[in-house]
């Protein structure tokens, strides 16, 4: 995967060196050149170009990038600029922009974003989730949708799947248990080990049941 990060900020930064980790072809781009010297030998290639600048851009081989993150989120006209150019002047086939409020991520999709972020919003709903909602461990899909893991407390061990009966109980659905960086689905017969985690998916009203 060849992907370009243009604005190496907080945000810019980590998404650019975590790809890089993750084995993707990585094109670092910002126009301050002491923070691309800092993360030139943590990607495949770091250029410091005039971010706007579409001749600049096609001369450092944006087209052929497959996915284009643009990290600006303060500079509100820029990252609009910049989101506009790419896909309506270079035509790449999918833009990542990071956003900084809701009216700024409607506009981005206006001029052609295809998936907005906003980052500090969606941090701040995982810390409210992790204080607020009493499953172990969960991660959220929609407002009311979640995945949990939960570790199976001393009284499941040794009992089936099917003699717990979690979805007929809770509403919740039983997808397996974690195995390191695994999901292993379980039939109705396996019987439950001291420390397994389960992985659970529903609502979170149904997961907090489960958590009962």
């Amino acid at each position: 995967m060849k992907c370009c990060v243009i604005g190496l900020g907080r945000f810019g930064f980590s998404v650019a060196t975590k790809l890089a980790e993750h084995g993707a072809d990585v094109l670092a781009v910002d126009s301050n050149e002491a923070i691309i010297n800092s993360i030139r030998d943590l990607v495949t290639q770091a250029v410091c170009v005039r971010v706007s600048d579409e001749e600049a851009l096609r001369h450092i081989g944006i087209d052929d990038v497959d996915t284009v993150i643009v990290g600006i989120g303060e500079n509100f006209a820029q990252s609009i600029l910049i989101t506009a150019l790419l896909k309506q002047r270079l035509h790449i086939p999918h833009v990542i922009v990071r956003s900084i409020s809701t009216i700024h991520r409607d506009i981005l999709v206006l001029v052609g974003a295809d998936h907005v972020v906003l980052p500090e919003q969606e941090m701040g709903v995982r810390l409210a989730d992790q204080i607020g909602l009493k499953q172990s461990n969960f991660v959220r899909i929609t407002e009311q949708y979640s995945v949990s893991f939960v570790h199976v407390p001393d009284y499941f061990v040794g009992k089936t799947v099917e003699e717990l009966n979690f979805t007929h109980r809770t509403g919740a659905l039983l997808l397996g248990k974690k195995s390191e960086e695994e999901i292993v689905p379980l039939d109705a017969s396996y019987q439950v080990e001291a420390h397994d985690i389960f992985v659970f998916t529903g609502t979170n009203k149904q997961l907090e049941r489960i958590e009962k």
